[in-house]
């Protein structure tokens, strides 16, 4: 029997609806994951300032700021930009998708959201996290050495 690998990782879930926050919530956390919540664009922003996010599961359609407008202050953030954002939507267009990419969304997922496929998606969005820490940390490394 092959060894359960432990999942780790800080996930901030941005949704205005309530049903599909707490759906991904109950998932990922059972999963093992540390799961925060935000209602809206502008929570997401307020919460990655103040807490450590590995990966943002992001919805696009939401009122107020909407998810691609979260992903412009994201990649306009030094301290932000880094943060893998996965699009979560229930439009599955090429225009959006576009959009997304184009803001440097690491990931789309269209709703309602295939268990596996998120999973999957968010351990490699993690794994790529960790990757980047990993080769900051050597460049510092060899820069001060």
């Amino acid at each position: 029997m092959a060894a359960e690998v432990k999942k780790s990782g800080r996930i901030l879930i941005v949704d205005d609806d309530q049903d599909a926050r707490e759906i991904l919530h109950r998932l990922l956390s059972n999963e093992g994951y540390d799961c925060l919540l935000a209602e809206g664009g502008e929570r997401c922003l307020e919460v990655v300032r103040a807490e450590p996010v590995d990966v943002i599961l992001l919805d696009v359609m939401m009122p107020g700021m909407d998810g691609i407008q979260v992903c412009d202050e994201l990649r306009n953030d030094p301290k932000l930009r880094s943060i893998p954002v996965i699009l979560l939507t229930a439009r599955d267009d090429i225009s959006t998708r576009a959009q997304g990419m184009e803001r440097g969304v690491s990931e789309y997922l269209t709703k309602p959201v295939n268990k596996r496929e998120l999973f999957t998606r968010v351990q490699s969005q993690l794994h790529l996290r960790e990757l980047d820490r990993q080769l900051s940390r050597t460049a510092a490394d060899i820069e001060n050495d």
